[in-house]
């Protein structure tokens, strides 16, 4: 039987998944931008911009939970995997934002969160959050109030919750959007960040 892999051997194989990935989906990207200058832009009311929009919050509080837990633990996988996603999310949060302004659409949505996925009458987050997986103030609270191992305890289980409700957004705008750059950028967050949540969930088992 193979040696199981620990905990840090796994991060650094997701990290170097996650740049394969991107490898992938940067050309397919370019060619996106081509085909997408090609069709028409998404309207303000669309689920294009409102994914553009929504996901933006998603990814900022995203980074905001990562740069806590850095300051919170020694741990160096834990603080790897922060680093990588504040800094993962961060560029995904701007180019968003390039988007609605490519577009010619404004930054602030037209009605409440999470519009454009109600349609259907999807409810939004848990615990009152205004989207899937979002924390919470008091959430948000607790990880602050934490340090150590009970730090990494609460940063893993809100940050999978986190990275779950991503991959619910994009697959939502997949099934919604013709578009070639919002697919690609979908598919890629879809990919990258289950990848991520089996290794946190490897990781939060270890420290239980």
């Amino acid at each position: 039987m193979a040696p199981a892999r620990s905990p840090e051997r796994r991060l650094r194989l997701v990290l170097l998944a996650l740049v394969a990935i991107a490898a992938v989906a940067l050309p397919a990207f370019a060619i996106g931008r081509i085909s997408v200058l090609l069709a028409s832009d998404p309207s303000t009311t669309s689920a294009e911009a409102g994914y553009a929009r929504d996901m933006q919050t998603h990814h900022d509080q995203g980074v905001e939970m990562a740069m806590i837990v850095r300051d919170l633990t020694d741990d160096e996988a834990v603080r790897l995997l922060a680093y990588d996603i504040a800094r993962t999310q961060g560029q995904q949060s701007g180019q968003l934002y390039g988007w609605l302004t490519q577009w010619g659409l404004p930054q602030a949505a037209p009605g409440p969160p999470m519009a454009w996925m109600a349609e259907d009458g999807h409810a939004h987050g848990a615990d009152g959050a205004p989207m899937p997986g979002l924390a919470t103030p008091q959430q948000l609270d607790e990880l602050r109030a934490a340090s150590g191992v009970e730090a990494e305890r609460v940063f893993l289980r809100l940050m999978i919750a986190h990275h779950q409700g991503a991959v619910e957004m994009s697959e939502a705008v997949l099934a919604r959007t013709g578009n070639p750059t919002v697919e690609d950028f979908a598919s890629s967050v879809v990919a990258s960040q289950q990848s991520e949540t089996d290794l946190m969930e490897e990781m939060l088992a270890a420290r239980s």
